[in-house]
Formats: C-alpha cells, sequence, structure tokens
C-alpha cells in the first residue's frame, strides 16, 4: 500500500484527483489533503507519506517554499501543475514526474506506475529541485484568474490592494487584475527587499514611492495616494532609509 498525499488549493481538483486515483485501483491510500504550505508541511511530517500530488501554487507560496520546510525528503513526487515551462525544466530534473492540468487519467495512471516501478531513495532528486529552483530568483508571480493564469512582474507591479477577500494589482502599464484571494497570500511570495505592507489594505513596491506625506499617505510617482497605518509607519519609515 502506497501512502499519499493531496498538496492542491483547488478543492474541485483535489476531489477529482482522488475520485481518478480511486478509479484506478493502484493500492493507493489517501493518507491527507492539504490547500496550503503550512499545513502540507504538518501534514507530512505527522503522515510520513510515500508519495505526494503537488500544485504548484499553494494557499500561502509554493510548492518549493513548502520543499524548503520539510526536512525529510523521502518521499516521492508527482507535480500537478498548470506552471509556466521554466519552472517545469527544474521539476523534471527531480522530480518522479509532472502532469498538466487538466488532469488526464491516462497519464495520472502512467505517472503512479513510475512509483510503483522505482525503488531508489528519491531525496537527493528532491534535493535538486530545491538549488534549482532556489538559484533562478523569482521574478513575478503567477495570478490564477477566470479566464486563465496571468504573469505579473515584480519590477511592474507597483501596488495591491485588496477588498473584502479580493485582492487587485495595480501595473506601471496602467493594467490592473483581480484576483479572488485575500492579500495576505500573495504577501508572502513578494520579494522584502522591494515590497512593503503599509496598511491592512495595501502593500506597495517601493521602486515607485515618490514621497510620504507626514499626515499618513504615500504618493506614489504616478500620482497614486496610498494611506499608511499607525501601526505600520513606524516600520514604513524604517524601510524608506534602510
Amino acid at each position: 500500500m502506497i501512502k499519499a498525499l493531496i498538496v492542491e488549493d483547488e478543492l474541485y481538483i483535489r476531489k477529482g484527483l482522488i475520485s481518478m486515483i480511486e478509479s484506478l485501483d493502484k493500492n493507493i491510500d489517501i493518507v491527507g489533503e492539504c490547500e496550503s504550505v503550512q499545513e502540507a508541511v504538518t501534514v507530512t511530517k505527522a503522515c510520513k507519506p510515500d508519495l505526494i500530488f503537488l500544485d504548484i501554487n499553494l494557499k500561502g507560496g509554493l510548492a518549493f517554499d513548502f520543499l524548503e520546510k520539510v526536512e525529510d525528503l523521502s518521499f516521492q513526487i508527482i507535480f500537478i501543475t498548470a506552471y509556466d515551462q521554466y519552472a517545469l525544466q527544474a521539476i523534471k530534473n527531480g522530480a518522479l514526474d509532472y502532469i498538466l492540468k487538466p488532469v488526464d487519467i491516462e497519464e495520472l495512471e502512467k505517472a503512479i506506475d513510475k512509483v510503483k516501478d522505482v525503488k531508489e531513495d528519491r531525496t537527493e532528486h528532491l534535493k535538486i529541485v530545491k538549488d534549482q529552483f532556489a538559484g533562478n530568483k523569482k521574478e513575478h508571480l503567477v495570478l490564477r484568474l477566470q479566464e486563465g493564469y496571468q504573469i505579473i512582474r515584480f519590477d511592474t507591479l507597483m501596488y495591491c490592494q485588496s477588498d473584502k477577500g479580493y485582492t487587485t494589482f495595480y501595473l506601471e502599464d496602467k493594467k490592473s487584475y483581480i484576483a479572488s484571494k485575500p492579500i495576505k497570500e500573495f504577501e508572502e511570495q513578494l520579494p522584502d527587499e522591494m515590497f512593503v505592507r503599509t496598511h491592512q489594505s495595501y502593500v506597495v513596491n517601493l521602486k515607485y514611492v515618490d514621497k510620504f506625506d507626514k499626515t499618513g499617505y504615500i504618493f506614489l510617482k504616478s500620482g497614486q495616494k496610498i494611506p499608511v497605518s499607525t501601526r505600520k509607519k513606524e516600520e514604513f519609515v524604517a524601510r524608506l532609509f534602510k
């Protein structure tokens, strides 16, 4: 019996994957489901799965953030992903297999059969994934939108604004995109050296800050006015002089 964990932030994909795995009758026991990086770390340590079906984009970060936090890498991984091609190159060097969404049941069966065929410890292979991803400094994040996936380059993102569980991304070229997740889900993916949280509803790229008014507002070079909360003021001023 192979103990398997599913790490995927979309409930309908998790349920669909479980249904397909059960229909294949490959002697796999699903020991848990996770949707976030931290939850995946906790469940992996507790359940010690033999196999993880792993999405790239998770709540609270990426699959690679999960791998960084897990000390024991003795499990095997099948990536279930719609991620862009540069990431897939790193995956191909270390993961047992990867399947592009939407999941095809024949591809899933072939990937599971590889798990049964491969006997060696995959720890060193997964270390390659971690090392290669760490060597490629992230320059963008990927938004999951209704119509597909949108790449947002950090150096073109002026600020993010959250409202009622949605986050709007405002870009230098005046385009904007709305994602159906709170700002906290994205803040962890933004590089600390570039972005600062100024308010419970705003994250700002320091590159675009023109001035800070003592009344408690940031003025961007493009003219937007962004509030700085009293609680965040000291931290923000310190970042300006850093």
